[in-house]
């Protein structure tokens, strides 16, 4: 299936890289390889994560040991990813 990449979840993409290269160097080469990840996976299986109770027709998917959660929903024949959200910051959403 096809991936897309909302204006917010580039934004949010271009602030963690910011962010890590600034405070973790070493660690940015590790998240963009989980997150090719995850997100490979979720475009083979976009039903397969935990829908969001807090936003109707959005899935969310952790990053595993980074902190970083995947807020995605399914249109069609693509997968939009809205948000991909820091989890120690004010909860996107909280029940997810």
């Amino acid at each position: 299936m096809k991936v897309v990449y909302t204006d917010a979840a580039l934004h949010d993409l271009d602030e963690i890289t910011v962010w890590l290269k600034a405070h973790y160097p070493g660690v940015g080469k590790a998240v963009e390889r989980r997150l090719r990840l995850v997100v490979a996976h979720i475009a083979r299986w976009p039903e397969s994560m935990r829908a969001s109770a807090g936003r109707p027709g959005v899935r969310a998917v952790p990053l595993g040991r980074y902190p970083y959660k995947i807020f995605y929903r399914v249109s069609g024949e693509a997968v939009e990813k809205l948000h991909i959200h820091h989890t120690a910051r004010e909860p996107w959403d909280a029940e997810a």
